[in-house]
């Protein structure tokens, strides 16, 4: 995560809200919707230690999450708002993968209301949902093929939009990888889209993908994960519950710190039920940035960037844990205010950003220039390196 941020609270122009998303041109179903379920077992019950929430819990934080879409699941209940559907048009609160709904509960849920364990990251935030890919559902190219639904255009388009409706923090658990060649070609819209998210004071957090030979993920150290390795992003690797790196998250010198991310109980399945993948380390790192944006209102986004990574456990990730792996207590607790990220090539061999290890940003440095929107085409065919494969891995326990 890199760039210089502006004064924080800064004032900005006021942005033209875009307009509601219509129906993608050329969808077509391919597979049955399969919702989440009844808001089962709760999210990361005992993943990650849960900072005390006199603390903070998020609250008056309006937290974006770009995915497949949330469901109105109770515990999600007056927290919960649709910003528009890139799919089929509508409010972004239809689910047919679950992958988007498992991704606000780790995020934001409230605890099971009957043993009280299971909260998200930080129960206290209000979440938007912007439908823009699925598994369930494909799109017919200008070459006459076909391909699942999400492109890097309207991915870019929801980030303008969850900044536009107010969000402080934008969740991306979807990832394209592509040549790194073409990274300035085909996502141009999406690098202005996420540099125009942090001179508005808004945090983009995504997932940092997973190597799927089935995807745009397969593991080529040519290939780049985006958004995940723009500056302005943090990146987010995967964990176990050892802080053991998974071998499925794409490492690079872009990763900025790690989450858990593998043998996760699935928020929204039965008991039993897991998940794994970066897509849902992200929501645990985007959670506890909510935190510290409440607890902490005058720092700026790579400020925000920078406390997490500073704060991290360190290990050894092979490039995959960044800075280490997230501490939100410490995060939420560590003197001084402004901190600094150690340098990634210390004791460890930990691979961060480019730029990481520099002094805290001054409180008045200067904007970084406007860049021009340039249309970008490629297809957003993996969350937390793919949509399918993520839900596909999903096992229960022996």
């Amino acid at each position: 995560m890199g760039a210089g941020d502006g004064v924080w609270p800064r004032p900005v122009a006021a942005a033209a809200e875009p307009g509601p998303p219509g129906p993608a041109d050329g969808l077509r179903q391919t597979r049955a919707c399969t919702p989440p379920g009844d808001d089962g077992p709760g999210a990361a019950r005992g993943a990650v230690p849960q900072p005390p929430p006199d603390l903070a819990t998020g609250a008056g934080q309006l937290v974006a999450v770009v995915d497949t879409g949330v469901a109105p699941l109770p515990r999600l209940a007056g927290r919960l708002s649709g910003g528009g559907d890139y799919l089929t048009g509508g409010d972004g609160l239809t689910d047919c993968d679950g992958h988007g709904s498992d991704v606000a509960l780790l995020l934001a849920g409230a605890a099971d209301p009957v043993t009280g364990l299971g909260a998200g990251m930080a129960p206290g935030a209000r979440i938007l949902s912007l439908r823009q890919s699925s598994g369930r559902f494909a799109v017919r190219g200008t070459d006459g093929t076909e391909r699942p639904a999400g492109e890097i255009r309207t991915l870019a388009a929801a980030i303008d939009r969850a900044v536009a409706l107010g969000a402080s923090v934008v969740n991306v658990s979807e990832v394209v990888c592509v040549p790194s060649a073409q990274v300035d070609s085909a996502g141009a819209a999406l690098r202005e889209a996420v540099e125009g998210a942090e001179r508005a004071g808004v945090l983009v957090v995504a997932a940092a993908g997973n190597i799927d030979g089935s995807g745009t993920c397969t593991g080529d150290p040519d290939l780049r994960p985006l958004p995940a390795s723009y500056d302005t992003v943090l990146a987010v690797g995967a964990v176990d519950g050892d802080d053991v790196p998974g071998d499925f998250s794409v490492p690079g010198p872009w990763v900025d710190l790690a989450a858990p991310g593998a043998d996760l109980p699935r928020p929204s399945g039965p008991d039993g039920a897991v998940v794994r993948g970066t897509s849902y380390s992200a929501p645990l790192v985007a959670g506890t940035a909510a935190l510290l944006r409440e607890r902490f209102p005058m720092l700026t986004p790579r400020q925000v960037g920078d406390r997490l990574r500073a704060t991290a456990r360190p290990t050894a990730g092979d490039g995959r844990t960044g800075h280490g792996v997230l501490d939100p207590g410490a995060a939420l607790t560590a003197e001084p205010l402004l901190l600094t990220p150690d340098d990634p090539a210390g004791p460890g061999g930990r691979a961060g950003p480019p730029g990481a290890g520099r002094a805290p940003l001054p409180l008045a440095a200067a904007p970084p220039p406007d860049l021009p929107v340039v249309a970008g085409v490629g297809v957003v065919a993996a969350v937390g390196g793919a949509l399918v494969a993520a839900l596909a891995g999903l096992r229960r326990r022996p």
